[in-house]
């Protein structure tokens, strides 16, 4: 049996299982674990639970976060701040058609990982020299989509709440367009699209409730028999779970689906 406990490193980020060992914590403890870049500050997101020893190594809590971690943290943004500014300006004086939105350094502040989007690929061959000449570090470009970029910024939804991708969404699920026409939207695309210009990831979320629902119910333009008459199926309410019926005579009545 060992002991794991699920850290995040970033608010709305992936949880990651580490060996918690002996430590008494709790969640939002912060603690210094052991990454594949080295050492990394996070946030206790699940409590340490007893489990069965896994095939795959788990890696370490080194400790929970001291004085000295806080400060260092400090000292960290204060370092991605700088290296923002700077790239910012070599990215105007060179040219580049891409648009930086934000840098992370590690704990052990031995790199730099510079987040950007940009319609193509880029030559930064030149920005790397310079950012290897101004700072003396590694650098890494990492080149992102646009979901991500809303998802580090943040902002307000069409429904007026905070957007998911940067409140609690993990990861990024696959959207299509199958999913409005199943939930009977408006395709018009500044009706379904999020701030990021792509279809919303809420779509996602109720699909799989709509298409049980829907297996249930006739479908639109099928004729079926009321005790008012035969009609036929115009429209159908899902989550009520009933279906708009227009009878010979051209008048209409909703029908449960129970009572079908």
């Amino acid at each position: 049996m060992i002991k794991i406990a699920g850290v995040k490193f970033k608010k709305a980020g992936k949880i990651y299982d580490f060996k918690s060992d002996a430590f008494v914590l709790k969640k939002g403890d912060c603690v210094i674990v052991e990454t594949e870049q080295g050492l990394g500050f996070g946030k206790i997101a699940t409590i340490p639970v007893e489990i069965e020893k896994r095939e795959k190594k788990l890696k370490q809590i080194v400790r929970v976060a001291t004085k000295e971690d806080f400060l260092k943290k400090e000292e960290i943004k204060a370092l991605e701040k700088k290296a923002h500014d700077f790239c910012l300006q070599s990215i105007n004086n060179l040219k580049l058609f891409m648009n930086l939105f934000s840098v992370e350094g590690t704990f052990d502040q031995h790199k730099l990982t510079f987040f950007y989007t940009a319609d193509g690929r880029i030559d930064f061959r030149e920005l790397i020299k310079l950012l290897v000449k101004e700072f003396n570090i590694r650098i890494e470009m990492r080149q992102v989509g646009i979901r991500n970029l809303s998802k580090h910024c943040g902002g307000v939804g069409k429904c007026g709440r905070e957007l998911c991708c940067s409140s609690f969404m993990h990861t990024f699920e696959p959207v299509s367009i199958k999913m409005a026409k199943e939930q009977g939207l408006s395709l018009n695309p500044t009706k379904i699209s999020g701030v990021c210009g792509r279809l919303m990831c809420c779509l996602t979320f109720e699909n799989k409730t709509y298409k049980s629902l829907k297996r249930s119910m006739p479908k639109l333009g099928k004729i079926i028999t009321t005790k008012e008459g035969k009609g036929r199926v115009v429209r159908q309410n899902v989550l009520k779970e009933s279906v708009l019926v227009r009878i010979d005579d051209d008048t209409q009545i909703e029908i449960p689906v129970k009572d079908l």
